[in-house]
């Protein structure tokens, strides 16, 4: 009797399998062939099929490279790479560099392997082990074998050598302290002639050069080597192993000139070495074809960061100009950023180029419109104020909504700066605010009250151009609120027409008085609009004449309305008219010029775009009107104990607190209940009284008119690009008060968005944080985000804080914990 052992049918091909699973019609169907074909790969390699092994792991790697999951032939890989035959190992090593990483333990098994393949005498195999260690090795690996390694680098072969130094790039990476034992082999490692070499030479010395200040010191004598390298490469002729769009290899010049940018980084004598041939290479490149302009930006990248020439520096910027005028919508964006980065340290050759960065504001692309806009804005100054605010007026206009909020907010300030007549700054502010009103800061009411207020000789003038630019439009509700208050303020020269700047027109009292209530009956008013306009036709009762009665009739008729901010005022307006009535005209006079707090002590010098020039440091007083709980009113105790001590609220809110309003433990040994911000505080911290009459609080003077300074400032927190400097002044009037500036600004290429600061102090101290300048921290130093924390130290202690820090950086939410001790003893003793 004979048995007959049944064999399974060969398996099909990788090719017939790519052309079966192309044929699938839908999703489910491709999805039933792959687990058939599966079902039929496990049972080979149950049967520890050696003959289709080789087949079936190629098939698995397919169906990994779609997606499936192909973790089964894992171990199958390593019996590919433990056999003899060259075209097993093949595909042994692709299945374990695509299915194993360090997290597997079973890529340990196979260290030996490849020890043994990186001896072996066959070239290629050779070349098979090194690109698996040098694409997955773990460090225990790279350990094992980095004596492999460093021999073969030494070797002859430069097939070898190219692969075995990008083998040595991964094993620095993993095991820096692996780098010196390869200090020896890179010494000839320039001296090679194959290109292949060269490229991955210049690729490891830069990864050793980055790495280790000491090797950069070392590898400094290079440079005229590397520099021979580059001008050998620009001066041959055309040679079709390394041509690329008529240029001589133009990977390893990019790889040159980034290893030159980090020799000369800091160093003088590298850099003058390299001048003459980062010359050349601007002058000599071609830029027909997007090659050449790869190997001019990374020029000019590196001679922006070495210490260059003047005239190079001028050089690169002109080429970043003629990126600008390119058709590639890529060009123009690199060339907009790098300016960005420059426009600091060489302001006057980036000016040279305004007309055409204003030109790209009008640009199809929204990122080539943002990075024209925040270049704009970088090169404003006295000398071009006004033709670059009528372009940004211009692009403000028509731009896409993202954009009007940091426009708006970036001509508030390069007015404030840069203004040359205060009629000019007040006109192009309320053009920002008919424009683009509601997308402006929650600041720039008050600040342009405050700029109304101070120019005297402008009243008339304002106060008819803000009627005039309300009639009918109640649209943009900044404006609104501007304009209420200055028709409250100086209606009296509204109607009188004393207007000399412009023809004035002519307005009666009740003309006046009608638009008012317009505003109060709007549905597009905000009850913020509404208290404006009801304080307005308020303040207009002691400065007209002929229409009081109809004011006390308008405030009696608001004494009942559902809006109980309204109803509040109008009571108390009605308790002016009825018993206070001998102080209505006091209360209600015109408000006195409103001086910024500025300090006697030491000035800075401020960058003003090119004009370098001392600005007294200021302190501004706290802002007027209601203000948002912020999110820093979570205060808790951090630094020991489980007193908590609660945030002074800045001002009496109606709105409810933030999200962020809880008290959080950031140490984590003490649950605390969430408590909202408005209520009671402890006994032992004293409330801040609300005045029981609206109006008694007008005449009331700023917290901290005398203010002493000179205490030297400190660097709070420095990491991932986001750097918080702390200021500090203290009062004259109050020596346990503290007042510390937090200035947050970010080296990074992108703004970090939803900023939030807060800030925790032991239990012995009182602390209050007043609202931020913004929740924007822009990219590259470009600006900063200003906070007031007030700290009470009554018993003179030392100061320390515990901050934490939220923010949103390139699409994912970021958090912080850091703790500051290092407050110089001039702010708490």
């Amino acid at each position: 009797m004979s048995f007959h052992i049944q064999r399974m049918p060969a398996p099909i091909r990788l090719r017939e399998l790519i052309r079966t699973i192309r044929t699938a019609r839908t999703q489910a169907e491709e999805r039933e062939m792959i687990q058939k074909e599966c079902a039929a790969i496990r049972s080979s390699f149950r049967e520890e099929d050696n003959t289709y092994r080789c087949r079936n792991v190629a098939k698995l790697l397919y169906m990994h490279m779609l997606g499936y999951p192909a973790h089964f032939g894992q171990l199958e890989c390593l019996k590919l790479i433990a056999s003899q035959k060259f075209t097993d190992k093949r595909i042994g090593y692709l299945g374990a560099m695509l299915l194993l990483d360090e997290r597997q333990d079973v890529h340990l098994l196979m260290t030996n392997c490849i020890k043994n393949d990186l001896n072996h005498s066959t070239q290629y195999v050779q070349g098979l082990a090194l690109c698996t260690l040098g694409c997955m090795g773990s460090s225990e690996m790279c350990r094992d074998l980095a004596g492999e390694v460093e021999k073969l680098l030494k070797t002859s072969n430069s097939y070898l050598r190219k692969k075995a130094a990008l083998c040595a790039v991964h094993v620095i990476r993993k095991v820096p302290e692996l780098m010196e034992m390869f200090l020896p082999a890179t010494k000839n490692l320039l001296n090679e002639k194959n290109h292949g070499v060269l490229h991955t030479s210049v690729v490891l010395l830069t990864e050793m050069c980055e790495r280790s200040p000491d090797m950069l010191a070392h590898f400094r004598k290079l440079v005229p080597q590397l520099v021979r390298i580059l001008k050998n490469l620009i001066m041959s002729g055309y040679s079709p192993e390394h041509d690329v769009s008529g240029i001589s290899d133009p990977f390893l010049q990019v790889r040159i000139l980034r290893l030159l940018r980090i020799l000369g980084r800091n160093d003088d004598d590298s850099s003058e070495a390299m001048n003459d041939i980062l010359a050349q290479v601007a002058t000599n490149t071609e830029t027909s074809k997007n090659v050449g302009n790869a190997i001019l930006y990374e020029t000019v990248l590196t001679i922006m960061d070495i210490k260059s020439e003047s005239g190079l520096r001028v050089l690169a910027i002109n080429i970043l100009g003629r990126f600008l005028l390119n058709n590639d919508k890529n060009i123009r964006y690199v060339a907009l950023t790098s300016l960005l980065k420059t426009v600091q340290t060489d302001h006057n050759a980036v000016q040279r180029h305004r007309s055409t960065i204003v030109d790209c504001l009008k640009d199809l692309d929204v990122s080539i419109k943002r990075r024209a806009m925040e270049l704009s804005f970088a090169l404003v100054n006295g000398n071009n104020i006004r033709g670059m605010m009528k372009e940004l007026l211009y692009f403000l206009d028509s731009c896409e909504p993202e954009f009007k909020a940091d426009c708006a907010s970036g001509i508030f300030l390069a007015a404030e700066k840069y203004a040359p007549s205060k009629r000019w700054h007040i006109d192009t502010i309320m053009r920002v605010l008919t424009t683009a009103g509601s997308y402006v800061r929650d600041d720039a009411v008050p600040n342009l009250i405050q700029l109304i207020t101070n120019s005297v000789e402008m009243h008339a003038y304002t106060v008819q151009r803000l009627y005039k630019a309300i009639l009918g439009d109640y649209s943009q509700q900044p404006l609104v609120q501007v304009a209420a208050w200055c028709i409250g303020e100086y209606g009296d020269l509204l109607v009188s027409g004393q207007c000399e700047e412009e023809e004035p027109i002519q307005v009666t009292e009740d003309e006046v008085l009608d638009i008012l209530e317009s505003v109060l009956i709007s549905n597009m008013s905000t009850s913020v609009t509404r208290g404006y306009a009801l304080t307005a036709i308020m303040k207009l009762s002691t400065r007209f004449t002929c229409t009081v009665n109809r004011i006390k009739k308008v405030v009696s008729i608001y004494g009942s309305s559902i809006d109980v901010e309204l109803q509040q005022r109008a009571v108390e307006y009605n308790a002016l008219f009825k018993k206070y009535d001998h102080m209505r005209s006091a209360l209600l006079e015109r408000m006195p010029v409103m001086e910024k707090v500025t300090t006697n002590g030491p000035t800075e010098i401020v960058q003003t775009n090119g004009e370098t020039e001392p600005a007294p440091l200021e302190t501004k007083p706290p802002p007027s009107g209601p203000q948002p709980t912020s999110q820093a009113n979570d205060l808790l105790d951090l630094l020991g104990g489980n007193d908590i001590t609660p945030v002074i609220p800045t001002a009496p809110t109606s709105k409810p607190a933030s999200a962020g309003g809880e008290l959080l433990d950031l140490l984590g040994d003490i649950n605390l209940t969430g408590a909202p911000a408005a209520a009671p505080a402890p006994a032992s911290v004293p409330q801040i009284s609300q005045p029981p009459f609206l109006l008694d609080g007008l005449s009331s003077q700023p917290l901290f008119n005398d203010i002493t300074t000179g205490i030297p400032s400190i660097t709070a927190y420095s990491k991932n690009g986001l750097k918080i400097e702390f200021t500090f002044e203290r009062s004259n009037t109050n020596p346990s008060v503290t007042v510390i500036t937090i200035q947050a600004s970010n080296s990074t290429e992108l703004d970090m968005t939803d900023f939030v600061f807060q800030a925790a102090v032991p239990k012995t101290f009182q602390l209050q944080l007043l609202s931020p300048s913004s929740s924007i921290v822009p990219a590259f130093n470009t600006g900063t985000i200003t906070q007031v924390i007030k700290v009470l130290n009554p018993q003179k202690q030392q100061l320390r804080m515990r901050i934490k820090l939220t923010y949103n950086h390139k699409g994912s939410a970021m958090q912080d914990l850091a703790e500051v001790n290092n407050f110089p003893p001039q702010s708490w003793q």
